[in-house]
């Protein structure tokens, strides 16, 4: 039997090909050749007599076929080549599927799903690693021997000594700012004199405390999760666990106690700095001395205002300091991953404080503290 692929009428039924030879890739020339003579029309495809298929010559046998006004399933081949014809029909034969009309709702309710997945997952992760921390911390307080200072030392300095000329700086200028504006309303109602009231609660109570967080977040969640997480990219946790010791106690209590530390301390600072800026606007714009100043200010402002705002530094200070060491030890150990980390521990860490900040100031008005 001749190897040459070919198609010819049948003798004894003129309108059905018989398919004949080896219809594979050596002969490509040969197929390409009858493809091209290949008749408007056809009853029948005959292919028993095929003696060999590969994925070529099934694919031009369909271009015949189809040419013929038929298609390859109409084909009828040898038991062992179905499977290869039937793909291949599957594949040059489908008819193209029409895409419906989306306008991006299902990929907007997946995105959705995955970033509430997402929140779930670090809810979750956080809650733990705090659980794991004051585990860890409780044993170091049991064990004072296991405290290790000098980390704490030099955390307590990158955190807070390095962070005191912005503070003061960014406080001072927030509060020219909202006793400008104050000035500008109650100017109107000539009632400028409770722009000490307006300044002194505003910073004793919220402005302060904030600003000092969300400051820190930025610059100090970021370093925590940066430093962590290039040690892990570095396989140096691993390293420590080998070596017997445990992580959370040599990274992240020396770095959350010294947050716990400088934080109430730095926004003590910033009190006095937004405070100060407001009374440079009052002596400059109106009219007032320093000392009417700070005679109102002692007159009018409570204490119970400086324990509301200093109150919620410790917690603050955990949110940054859980939340930058925990997002460090979940790096994968590429560059990227080290820099999707931090972005990620700033922006949870700033979106966690504002949000635990506005709940305690609706518990303190509640309160009526």
């Amino acid at each position: 039997m001749s190897q040459t692929p070919s198609i010819e009428p049948s003798e004894s039924h003129p309108g059905i090909l018989r398919a004949r030879g080896e219809w594979t890739l050596a002969h490509a020339a040969e197929m390409l050749a009858l493809v091209e003579s290949a008749p408007r029309r056809a009853q029948d495809i005959d292919g028993r007599d095929i003696t060999r298929l590969d994925s070529a010559g099934a694919m031009m046998l369909s271009r015949y076929a189809v040419k013929a006004g038929l298609g390859l399933s109409t084909v009828e081949v040898r038991p062992e080549f179905q499977a290869l014809t039937a793909a291949v029909r599957d594949l040059c034969e489908a008819p193209p599927r029409r895409r419906r009309k989306d306008y991006g709702v299902r990929e907007m309710l997946a995105r959705m799903g995955h970033a509430v997945d997402d929140v779930t997952r670090e809810v979750l992760a956080l809650v733990g690693f705090l659980g794991l921390s004051l585990k860890t911390g409780l044993g170091v307080l049991l064990r004072p021997a296991r405290f290790r200072l000098t980390p704490t030392v030099h955390h307590m300095e990158q955190v807070g000594l390095d962070a005191v000329p912005l503070v003061l700086l960014l406080s001072f200028m927030v509060g020219a700012v909202i006793a400008f504006l104050g000035a500008s309303v109650l100017r109107d109602f000539g009632a400028e004199i409770f722009v000490v009231e307006l300044v002194g609660i505003a910073f004793l109570r919220e402005f302060a405390v904030l600003l000092t967080a969300i400051l820190l977040a930025g610059r100090t969640a970021s370093a925590f999760t940066a430093q962590i997480g290039a040690m892990q990219s570095g396989e140096e946790i691993d390293a420590i666990r080998t070596l017997g010791l445990d992580p959370v106690e040599l990274l992240v209590l020396p770095r959350l106690f010294a947050l716990l530390v400088m934080l109430p301390l730095l926004t003590f600072l910033a009190m006095i700095a937004g405070i100060a800026g407001g009374m440079a606007v009052s002596v400059a714009s109106l009219g007032f001395t320093p000392e009417m100043f700070l005679t109102r200010l002692h007159e009018t402002i409570e204490i119970r205002h400086f324990w509301v705002g200093l109150s919620k530094a410790p917690i603050f200070a955990m949110v940054i300091a859980l939340i930058g060491c925990l997002e460090g030890f979940q790096v994968q150990g590429t560059a990227q991953s080290v820099g999707e980390r931090t972005t990620s521990s700033v922006v949870q860490t700033i979106s966690l404080v504002i949000l635990i900040d506005a709940f305690a100031a609706m518990f303190f008005m509640e309160m009526d503290w």
